[in-house]
């Protein structure tokens, strides 16, 4: 019997999906959570084989749970409304089994599972494409500097925290707006959350 846990805050979801998985032959939902902290406690309890879980959910995200559980012997399939390149790279980098969209039909969740157990991966298709067609221009230093941006800080005070100078902080924002193609600090946190290339 294969044993699943799901994590998903949406409560009609997740109780659909809990109901549709425990009408397989093989498998059994050993429980249910509603954020990523619940997740790794159900985990732990119940030692499951796989777990499946949304990306979007309060207290801890799927992504952070998924990096949690990287060494743990329970395999991970995402299962989400969001077909970006920035949580898909996040996802495998956190070496998830699968990524599938909760558009797919239910039958193929079923069979995904199957497949992660045998040992193989399952992403996608449309995620595929979308992961060779296009990457976070930003490096390093310009993710940092948009991160604090995004937490509020003005340029002094990011360049006291990152031990730069003010012009130099000028810098980085212009050439960041420049590699996103945006006209200003908002469109750039926004198009960044909205690819998922926000770590």
């Amino acid at each position: 019997m294969i044993r699943i846990v799901i994590a998903e805050d949406q409560r009609l979801l997740l109780g659909a999906l809990g109901a549709l998985l425990d009408m397989e032959e093989d498998m059994e939902v050993v429980g249910q959570a509603r954020n990523g902290q619940e997740v790794l406690r159900l985990v732990e309890q119940y030692k499951p084989d796989i777990c499946i879980m949304d990306i979007e959910m309060p207290v801890m995200t799927g992504l952070d749970a998924a990096e949690a559980l990287k060494d743990s012997s329970c395999k991970v399939i995402v299962l989400t409304t969001f077909a970006r390149s920035g949580y898909f790279e996040r996802a495998r980098k956190a070496n998830v089994n699968g990524y599938l969209l909760k558009d797919s039909p239910s039958e193929e969740l079923a069979d995904s599972i199957r497949v992660i157990l045998d040992g193989r991966k399952v992403y996608a298709p449309e995620l595929i494409d979308m992961a060779y067609s296009e990457e976070n221009p930003l490096t390093e230093r310009e993710e940092e500097v948009i991160k604090l941006i995004a937490d509020g800080k003005n340029t002094k005070e990011i360049a006291s925290q990152l031990y730069l100078t003010n012009g130099t902080v000028r810098n980085y924002v212009s050439t960041i707006m420049d590699k996103l193609h945006v006209g200003n600090r908002i469109e750039a946190i926004s198009k960044l959350k909205e690819k998922g290339w926000f770590k």
